[in-house]
């Protein structure tokens, strides 16, 4: 049973003809089918009196929802995608050097943090990438109602359930085709900085410091949160250190599929950058010299 109503049909029963006409129509249903299993795992266990709360090796926190969010994945893929290979936060996988065809990247509860003290900004990331380029991207965030998805060349979408929009049929939120922004000078922009902490480890802190000054607004909203506002227009720029690949494989597609950019901070490719810089593609290339300068 669905937490979200329509006769139980979850999220991938919405996506209509118009927003799955790729070639990668099918993996694309599959990743939402696969996020509303999540959905139901991390919403039964959000804000829950025995939430299990591990640390980790590299000292950040994990808990039993994160574990059972990634096994339920898992277990979805193994039986209909058995062939391809899986990375995973929690229980790993083939890293960069393994050069598989087609891999699924998985970030169980994309902000553990914000999870186990209550805060609804959180999500699944679900991603296929296929020769190394995210092809397929799935955000969904149950505590906020909304969920966002795209496919190479097939747009960026978003279903949002705290609105009153309804589809046609009347059974629930239609599908918002997704587009950034126009903002074309950092003057103007309003940009997510994501983590004052990683920019200080990064030892960036100058670089926050001067683009605190040349654009218009400055804010850390955090997590997958901070991208899926750039996607929707409501942001113009987001960067960020200390990442994975599981962190933004996913978010990769939304963002270029919404009309925007996606790349490391210096430029280059952000997969496994370690880092990210991501804007309406207006911005990209003034921002990228901004930070080299």
């Amino acid at each position: 049973m669905s937490h979200w109503g329509g006769g139980g049909a979850g999220y991938a029963g919405e996506v209509n003809e118009n927003t799955n006409t790729t070639e990668f129509a099918d993996d694309l249903q599959l990743a939402l089918k696969l996020a509303d299993a999540a959905d139901e795992v991390s919403l039964g266990r959000f804000q829950a009196l025995d939430l299990v709360i591990e640390t980790k090796p590299d000292r950040t926190p994990v808990t039993d929802a994160d574990k059972a969010v990634e096994r339920a994945i898992r277990a979805g893929l193994e039986v209909a995608r058995p062939g391809d290979s899986i990375l995973g936060e929690e229980y790993g996988g083939e890293g960069e050097d393994a050069h598989a065809h087609r891999q699924w990247i998985i970030d169980p509860i994309d902000g553990t943090e914000n999870f186990l003290r209550g805060v609804p900004i959180w999500g699944t990331l679900i991603a296929l990438v296929v020769d190394g380029v995210p092809v397929v991207g799935v955000a969904s965030s149950p505590a906020l109602k909304k969920r966002w998805w795209a496919s190479t060349g097939g747009g960026a979408w978003m279903i949002d359930r705290t609105g009153p929009q309804a589809d046609a049929a009347h059974t629930g939120p239609a599908p918002q085709r997704l587009a950034v922004s126009k903002v074309a000078d950092v003057a103007g922009a309003s940009f997510s900085y994501n983590s004052f902490q990683g920019w200080d480890e990064a030892g960036r802190l100058d670089d926050l410091t001067r683009l605190n000054r040349a654009a218009w607004r400055t804010r850390a909203y955090g997590e997958m949160w901070a991208y899926m506002l750039l996607a929707e227009g409501l942001l113009d720029a987001v960067g960020e250190f200390d990442l994975k690949a599981y962190d933004v494989a996913a978010l990769i597609p939304i963002v270029r599929e919404a009309g925007g950019a996606f790349t490391s901070l210096d430029g280059g490719d952000a997969l496994w950058a370690g880092d990210a810089l991501a804007t309406n593609g207006l911005l990209q290339e003034a921002l990228v010299e901004f930070l080299k300068s």
